[in-house]
């Protein structure tokens, strides 16, 4: 690929780029800054998968009625997945050192790429409520074992809508924490992830050693469940695992550079992206079944919640640590997957006027009203939020990733990224690509449909962003094409 630029200008806004489409933040990241390695993209895995939710979605997959070789193949072919899409949409940031929604202007349009920064926004800005708020309960837990006395304050019946004083007090804690982080920039959100994924690798090693040594290596399988599956069930099963893998994953398949435009090279991001997905992901999962599984011998029942296990753990000091360890995991996935896109996609709507700290600080400030502890304990709601909104994901991703290895063929003018001339190559009509729209509108019908319509839901859902992405990339092609 050849990235072709109209000025010499190293790093930072260079002249000539519009007020409108561009600000530090935005513009492309000048060789100082793209220092992620390697082993800080393994770190941003290791933190993206390393919680609460990864802990209890990796669990559910053992208990399908498979086999556990079947899974972990299965879940090998999904994370291999992964990791070929993710490179597709990391490749375009890096080389351009440009965050997700500047990438986007290459297929919506200058101003169309708001469409889909704003889309993302609002899924980060939702999940990063839920988060925070399993974060909170990390540290309530933690409040409750070191000062009993606090229980009192526990009650709903002492709270405010729906959450008690002292889940409020947790709540506006984690919130404030994370704020806190954030505002001292990527380096320092480099900083924490490099710590924060390893160290809860420690305590996940450190639980499986608790549990096997208190339940038996006898007591330890590899399936959460006495159902057994055969046949053409087997088969479908083990397609539909390694599918909602991929679904797993699919908000950062789509904004993941805004992480792969500061890594230096294209082999430093490919490096990180074999150690934090393929090997990391298969390693937390083999922990996460093993802990699951003897939990039964130990408690008597499967337990997929690691929070519950650690509460339910008689020494303080575990739970003192296995607390502080999920509440850093919690914190770290918050930062990675529902932090840094609202920052960078709410400052690409008004760049002269939201620099990415104040993108972070307003979608902070919304997410501390959202109450998203009614959201998490209602799946009906998870479920329209997920069809209606969620149902954007993969169209998105097929629609830029056939713009810009079908159409454009990776030729990108990098500084008419930042033209809002009406003659810019990315200007198209008015600042918008119909053709892009006009794809988009359908597929992401076509996946709300999937999503909310029971029966296929049940067939279909989880292979719902292979469906929509797919039917997204051949629409847009067919329609450029049309066109021409």
């Amino acid at each position: 690929m050849s990235v072709t630029e109209s000025s010499s200008y190293e790093g930072g806004v260079r002249p000539g780029y519009s007020p409108r489409l561009t600000n530090e933040d935005l513009a492309p990241a000048p060789a100082p800054k793209r220092s992620w390695k390697a082993y800080n993209l393994f770190a941003m895995w290791m933190s993206d998968v390393h919680s609460v939710g990864g802990y209890v979605f990796a669990a559910g997959l053992f208990a399908t009625g498979l086999t556990g070789s079947q899974v972990l193949l299965a879940m090998l072919v999904g994370i291999m997945l992964v990791y070929f899409f993710i490179t597709l949409v990391g490749k375009p940031s890096q080389r351009l050192g440009v965050p997700f929604p500047v990438v986007a202007r290459i297929s919506f349009g200058v101003f169309g790429a708001n469409l889909p920064a704003l889309v993302r926004a609002l899924i980060a800005i939702v999940w990063y409520g839920v988060q925070t708020y399993l974060a909170s309960l990390s540290l309530q837990i933690l409040l409750l074992k070191l000062f009993p006395g606090l229980q009192a304050f526990a009650d709903n019946a002492t709270g405010f809508v729906g959450l008690s004083a002292l889940g409020w007090a947790c709540y506006i804690a984690m919130w404030a924490m994370q704020i806190a982080l954030f505002y001292h920039g990527m380096e320092a959100i480099r900083r924490f992830i490099d710590f924060a994924g390893p160290a809860v690798y420690v305590v996940m090693f450190l639980l499986a050693i608790w549990i096997i040594a208190k339940a038996g290596m006898d007591n330890i399988g590899m399936s959460l469940t006495d159902k057994k599956l055969s046949g053409s069930d087997v088969a479908f099963e083990m397609v539909k695992v390694a599918a909602l893998v991929v679904g797993y994953f699919a908000a950062l398949l789509l904004n993941f550079g805004d992480f792969s435009r500061y890594t230096p090279t294209d082999k430093d991001m490919s490096r990180g992206n074999v150690l934090g997905l393929p090997i990391n992901w298969m390693l937390f999962s083999i922990v996460t079944v093993v802990v699951t599984s003897g939990t039964v011998a130990v408690f008597g029942q499967a337990i997929m919640d690691p929070i519950e296990v650690v509460g339910k753990i008689d020494s303080l000091t575990a739970v003192i640590l296995g607390s502080l360890t999920f509440i850093i995991a919690t914190i770290g996935i918050n930062i990675v997957a529902n932090f840094v896109s609202p920052a960078f996609d709410l400052a690409n709507v008004a760049p002269k006027h939201i620099s990415f700290r104040t993108g972070g600080l307003i979608a902070g400030g919304v997410v501390l009203f959202t109450v998203p502890w009614h959201f998490y304990n209602s799946p009906a709601a998870i479920s329209y939020f997920v069809g209606m909104v969620g149902g954007f994901l993969g169209p998105l991703y097929g629609i830029m990733m056939a713009d810009y290895y079908w159409i454009k063929k990776q030729q990108v003018i990098r500084d008419e990224l930042y033209s809002d001339s009406p003659t810019g190559t990315y200007y198209y009509r008015n600042g918008w690509n119909p053709t892009a729209v006009q794809a988009l509108i359908p597929t992401v019908i076509l996946s709300a449909i999937i999503s909310l319509t029971p029966q296929l839901e049940h067939v279909l859902g989880p292979f719902n962003w292979f469906i929509s992405a797919g039917f997204a990339a051949i629409l847009y092609r067919w329609l450029c094409s049309k066109a021409a």
